[in-house]
C-alpha cells in the first residue's frame, strides 16, 4: 500500500471533477473510478473521458499523475429501482420525505466496490466529492456515514489501511464552484442534469442547485441550458 496514490470516485459531475483536481494537486498518482448503474443521466458518464483528456492537455504536470481510469457496472441498482435516476416512470416522493433522486444503497455499493478496487490496486486514499451542506436530504452524504464506513473498512481488511477522504463534505455548493475554478476544473465539460442528454434542462433539482451555486460564486456557468431564462436569473 502506498500513501502517495489516490483513487477518486469520479462521476463526471462538477463536485467529483473538483475533487479530482484537488487530488491531482496533492498526490503523485491518481486513478479514477466511475460507475454505470443504469442511471438515466448517462451523459455524466460520457463526460468523464473528455474531462480526463482536458486535464492531461492543460496541465502537463498532471499528465503523468493521472493513472488508470476504471468503470464498474452496478446493474443491481437499476434492477432494484424506485428512484427517479434509474426508473423511466414518474416516482413520487416517499412518506419519509426523501427526494425522488435518492438511490437506496448507492453510496454503500460505490464505497464497497471502491474500497475493494483500492485494496487490489494497493491504494490507501479513497477520495469522494460528497457534500453534506447541500445534500438535498440524502442521509448517506453526512460525515457520520463516512466515519462509520471507514470503521467497516478497517474491520474488514487485514492490512489495507484504506481511508475514505471527503474534502468537500463541509463546503457549500458555491464554495465548491470557487474551489474548482481555483484548481482549473473544466466545468464546461461536466454534466449535472438529471433530465436531458443533449443539453442541461435548467429546471431539474440538479440544474437548479448548479445554477444557484455558480450565481452565488459570482461566476457564469459555462454549459448551455435549454431554458435560458432559468440559466441567467
Amino acid at each position: 500500500m502506498t500513501d502517495g496514490a489516490a483513487l477518486v470516485l469520479f462521476s463526471g459531475g462538477q463536485d467529483s471533477t473538483t475533487c479530482l483536481a484537488w487530488a491531482l494537486a496533492r498526490f503523485a498518482k491518481v486513478e479514477t473510478l466511475g460507475f454505470d448503474y443504469g442511471q438515466r443521466h448517462a451523459a455524466e458518464l460520457a463526460a468523464r473521458p473528455r474531462i480526463l483528456a482536458d486535464l492531461r492537455e492543460r496541465f502537463p504536470a498532471w499528465r503523468e499523475s493521472l493513472g488508470m481510469d476504471h468503470v464498474l457496472a452496478l446493474d443491481i441498482l437499476k434492477a432494484i429501482g424506485g428512484s427517479a435516476l434509474t426508473d423511466t416512470v414518474r416516482i413520487a416522493m416517499g412518506a419519509n420525505g426523501l427526494p425522488t433522486t435518492f438511490v437506496p444503497g448507492r453510496n454503500l455499493l460505490f464505497l464497497a466496490a471502491a474500497a475493494a478496487l483500492a485494496y487490489r490496486r494497493g491504494i490507501v486514499n479513497l477520495i469522494g466529492g460528497m457534500c453534506e451542506t447541500d445534500f438535498s436530504g440524502y442521509p448517506d452524504c453526512r460525515p457520520a456515514y463516512y466515519e462509520a464506513f471507514n470503521q467497516v473498512i478497517r474491520t474488514g481488511t487485514k492490512d489495507g489501511g484504506i481511508e475514505i477522504v471527503t474534502p468537500l463534505i463541509a463546503l457549500r455548493k458555491h464554495e465548491i464552484v470557487r474551489r474548482g475554478l481555483e484548481l482549473g476544473a473544466p466545468f464546461d465539460l461536466t454534466w449535472s442534469c438529471y433530465s436531458r442528454e443533449d443539453q442541461a434542462c435548467g429546471v431539474c433539482d440538479s440544474c437548479v442547485l448548479r445554477l444557484r451555486a455558480f450565481a452565488e460564486a459570482g461566476a457564469k456557468d459555462p454549459i448551455p441550458y435549454a431554458t435560458p431564462a432559468v440559466a441567467t436569473r
